[in-house]
Order: structure tokens, then sequence, then C-alpha cells
């Protein structure tokens, strides 16, 4: 049948065995935007939405959509039309779903997507709320499922909501998940790589963590750095200490290596998208991101738990967040540059007095 289907149809036909093979569009990665320093500042959530855009027109087979916060995911792509009836204003060559208040229902129907085949499923929402749908979104991952989820308002920074709202745990809970990839972008080209992890890893569930709040687009960053989970992000000769950070937190640690360098203090600065990437780079790689002999101090907007594998000392969230504008809560937790700062300096001291510094675990992950 399908033989003759092809023989009257054949560019159809072509279409249907590339997709039920997962073989992504010829090209499909040039259209994933580059983003400049010169750019303005966006939140990852708006960068992810220009990826969006750029990519669905030329992906036929990406569909998806959100749990009831299409506005504040942004999600819903130029061009696009609801998966409904016509008498719902939508028509059933639509590629966008109006999942509902539903978190786990939307990770159950991805699931079911990726399992008929042919079709590359996300679904958005809060990233606090993917813990509603962790019984469906875990079945993506111990399944061998391709599905992409799209979390935005990804920490304390998502301001006025407060602790209901405030992911703290939720990132060690995904890190810990197997055969699953967590990416926590810090600019545009970061969040290109995401969308570029999430959609060439057919086997598996990818959570892309995005911000509520504007970052900065950083000079040094590039998509194909992103791809290697963890990168130096800007250097210095001879550095005393590594600051390390995801997301929004890397424009963090990122002033504060401009204040140590104020104080005469030489620090690398590390962005690491995704640590389950970054496992899989060789040792050597990893090396030449976290060099032997050099403390290493990392900095989330959410529990320090895990951390242990790549830092010598922590700062992020010790308890759950609380309401008020983003900028207070950086503050009120200890998530500024001048307490990274200061933090470095005490470290470079005790490792000093110390006169050793201990391997972060990830080398003897390695045994």
């Amino acid at each position: 049948m399908f033989s003759n289907y092809a023989a009257k149809h054949p560019e159809k036909a072509s279409e249907f065995k590339r997709r039920f093979e997962g073989r992504l569009p010829e090209g499909w990665e040039k259209h994933l935007p580059v983003f400049k320093s010169t750019d303005p500042s966006i939140a990852t959530r708006k960068a992810s939405s220009d990826v969006l855009n750029a990519l669905a027109p030329h992906i036929p087979e990406l569909v998806g959509g959100s749990a009831d916060l299409t506005p504040s995911n942004l999600t819903f792509w130029k061009g696009a039309s609801d998966f409904q009836h016509s008498t719902r204003g939508g028509d059933y060559a639509g590629r966008y779903f109006r999942f509902g208040v539903r978190e786990h229902g939307m990770a159950a129907v991805m699931n079911g997507l990726s399992a008929y085949g042919g079709l590359i499923p996300f679904g958005a929402t809060f990233l606090n709320f993917i813990s509603y749908a962790a019984g469906a979104s875990r079945l993506t991952a111990v399944s061998e499922l391709q599905g992409i989820y799209i979390m935005t308002h990804d920490s304390i920074g998502l301001g006025e909501d407060g602790p209901t709202h405030q992911p703290i745990e939720t990132l060690a809970m995904l890190r810990a998940t197997p055969n699953t990839y967590l990416v926590r972008p810090a600019d545009g080209n970061e969040t290109s790589a995401a969308y570029h992890i999430g959609l060439t890893h057919r086997h598996a569930a990818t959570v892309i963590s995005l911000s509520r709040q504007n970052i900065t687009m950083f000079a040094n960053s590039s998509i194909e750095k992103a791809l290697h989970g963890a990168y130096v992000l800007e250097d210095a000769s001879n550095p005393q200490v590594i600051l390390c950070a995801t997301g929004t937190e890397v424009s963090i640690i990122h002033e504060a290596a401009k204040l140590l360098q104020s104080h005469g203090v030489a620090a690398r600065v590390v962005s690491m998208p995704c640590m389950e990437i970054f496992e899989e780079q060789s040792l050597q790689y990893k090396e030449s991101v976290f060099p032997a002999g050099i403390p290493v101090i990392s900095c989330e907007a959410h529990s320090t738990f895990g951390w242990q594998a790549y830092a010598h000392a922590s700062v992020g969230m010790k308890t759950f967040g609380a309401s008020g504008p983003y900028q207070a809560l950086y503050t009120k937790f200890g998530l500024t540059s001048e307490n990274i700062a200061n933090k470095a300096k005490a470290l470079i001291d005790f490792y000093k007095s110390s006169n050793t510094v201990p391997a972060p675990l990830m080398r003897l992950s390695q045994i």
C-alpha cells in the first residue's frame, strides 16, 4: 500500500518516511538564531520565543502547547493555529495545543505523541509546576521517548508570586532523573543550544529552564560552546578562583569577576547550561574547564544539592523563597556579585591556609 502511495505522492511519502525515521529536515540548524552582545537584554523565555518562531516553520513535526500559560510561556509562534475543531476557532492542521490547567495530562499526551512517532512534542508551564507532571515526565525518560519541556519563570527571579511558584528543589530533582537533560541557558545563544539539545536527543526528556527577568547577551557565548554543557565564558591569566553558574546567575558571577579583578584577584567565569551534556565530554575537556588546583565556587538561585561534583563551595537557596521584587529577593538570599566576590576571596584564603585544593567529585566519577 505504501509503495503505491509513494508512486502517486512521492513528496508526501518522502516526508512521511523522514519523520517516522526520526530525521530532522535538512539544514534545520541554519535557522537557529544567533544573538550578539549588542542585542537588547531580554528574558530567556523571550529568547525561547524567538528560537521557536525561527524553527517552527522549518520543522513541521514540532507540535505542542502550554498548560494554560501561553501568554507567560510565550510558546505560540507567529502563524501557529490551534489543533481544534473549526467551531472552536482552530483546525486539524493546527500544531498548537491548549492543554488547560493539567500539567500531568499535558506530559502524558506528549508521551503518546512521541510513542506513536513522526512528531516531536513540546509542553510548557512554569518550572515549579513540572512537579505536577513528574509522573509523566519521568515516563518520558524511562520509556526513552522524546519530549521537550519548555519551563519558564525558573527561579525566585519570578518575584511577587512567592514561594508557591518559586522552584527551589526542582532542578536537583530533574538532574537526579536518568535520561533527562536539564538545560538552563544564560543568554540567547545558550537558548538556541537548548533547543538543539531537545531536538537532537530523540530518546530522552529535555527540560529547558527559562527566566522571567531580563539577561545580558554575552560577547563570548555561542551555540557551539554551549553544546559542550559547560565552557569558559571569560578567562583571566593564572586564575585564582573559578566562578561557575547557570542561567540568570551567570550575569551575577560575570559582575563578581569584575569586582574581584578590581581587587587584584583573577577569576575565570564558567557558564554551565547543562550538567548532563558536560558529563558526556572527555575528561580532557572537563579538566580544561575546571583545571586541578583552582578552587571553584558555584552560584544558582536553587538548592545547592548536587553542585559538590564541580564546586568546592556553593551559593544558592537553603530555604523556600519569598514574595517581593526579584532584585530584593536576590539581595535577601545573598545572590549578588558582592557576596559572590567576598565568598570567592574567603575560599581562596581557606585553601591557601591548607596548601591543597582537593579535586571536585567529577574527577572521582572517572575512576
